[in-house]
């Protein structure tokens, strides 16, 4: 394998989840709905956890955790992007469009979280020598976590605006109801959601 970009992987996964702490934070200023507060002050406790396990990973791999690489002062860059525009968007003053907001960069940040992760255990699978153990524990006990937090909020984020359309909409969406942590799951909780809205409209 190449462990310069295993290290740059691990590096920007790092930097993205001290990010993603940030994203959640922020969009919980955000929320409206006591159940997606619930769900992502969860999520930020969990995204806590990721950072600390994955300075755990630097340090077993021999990776300097603090280390800079321009990926990740790009990674550094997004992921404050992603909170000024939800306190741009706490600015103007309408709580139902701000939650709709931090609900579309909370997508955007677990989209690159999930595909990190989805790498991770690539190196994981592949990677040999001291340390490769602890990714794989770390890989095998999150990767759930974060199928979760970006088929959730996905969900969330869909019938939030069907919601806001005018719409009859399914709340909390079936993604959460169906305990979904996949990609065929959440095209099944989708079209769960079609059929009860249809239901609903006769």
């Amino acid at each position: 394998m190449n462990t310069k970009q295993v290290q740059e992987l691990l590096l920007q996964s790092l930097e993205h989840e001290l990010g993603g702490v940030k994203v959640y934070r922020t969009a919980l200023q955000c929320a409206v709905n006591q159940d997606l507060k619930e769900e992502w002050q969860e999520y930020l406790e969990q995204t806590q956890t990721h950072v600390s396990t994955l300075e755990s990973v630097c340090a077993a791999l021999g990776v300097d955790a603090q280390q800079e690489t321009p990926g990740r002062g790009v990674v550094r860059h997004v992921g404050g992007a992603l909170v000024q525009a939800m306190e741009m968007a706490l600015a103007a003053g309408d709580p139902a469009a701000a939650q709709l907001v931090a609900c579309e960069c909370v997508v955007l940040a677990e989209t690159k979280d999930h595909s990190d992760w989805q790498l991770l255990g690539k190196c994981a699978q592949n990677l040999q020598g001291p340390g490769a153990d602890v990714l794989q524990e770390a890989y095998s006990r999150i990767e759930d976590e974060e199928d979760e937090h970006l088929y959730h909020t996905k969900g969330w984020c869909r019938e939030l605006w069907v919601e806001s359309l005018g719409l009859p909409a399914v709340l909390p969406p079936p993604e959460e109801q169906m305990g979904v942590k996949t990609a065929i799951g959440a095209a099944r909780a989708e079209q769960a959601g079609e059929k009860l809205r249809i239901a609903g409209s006769r």
